[in-house]
């Protein structure tokens, strides 16, 4: 039997949507609430700076703190990218080691990303 491309096309993105579209919401929830949390910090150190309680002495460790914040918050993102991006992969070629078994009439072992 033989591959049908457009239909192979097709199941491949629909496999690689499914797994953006979940882990898009999952990003979208995350971001949202860490930047909030960020810019919320930012808008507290910034009245501090203002009204003094942040004094000089001070001000460099909030600002090194909201530094951390956006860093960990950039690290934990590629975290999530870099897992999204295997399960991608992880899903077309499911498609595609599928499709070959069925043309070929055989059973391919589905490889496995480490």
């Amino acid at each position: 039997m033989a591959i049908d491309i457009d239909q192979l096309v097709s199941d491949m993105k629909t496999a690689a949507s499914g797994v953006l579209n979940a882990d898009v919401s999952t990003f979208r929830g995350f971001s949202e609430r860490q930047l909030k949390a960020i810019a919320q910090q930012a808008a507290l150190v910034a009245t501090g700076i203002e009204t003094r309680q942040i004094t000089e002495e001070t001000e460099q460790f909030f600002l090194d703190s909201l530094e951390d914040m956006a860093l960990s918050f950039a690290k934990t993102l590629r975290g999530l990218l870099m897992v999204t991006i295997e399960k991608v992969w992880n899903a077309i070629v499911g498609v595609l080691w599928n499709a070959i078994s069925d043309a070929a009439g055989v059973v391919l072992p589905v490889p496995v990303k480490n």
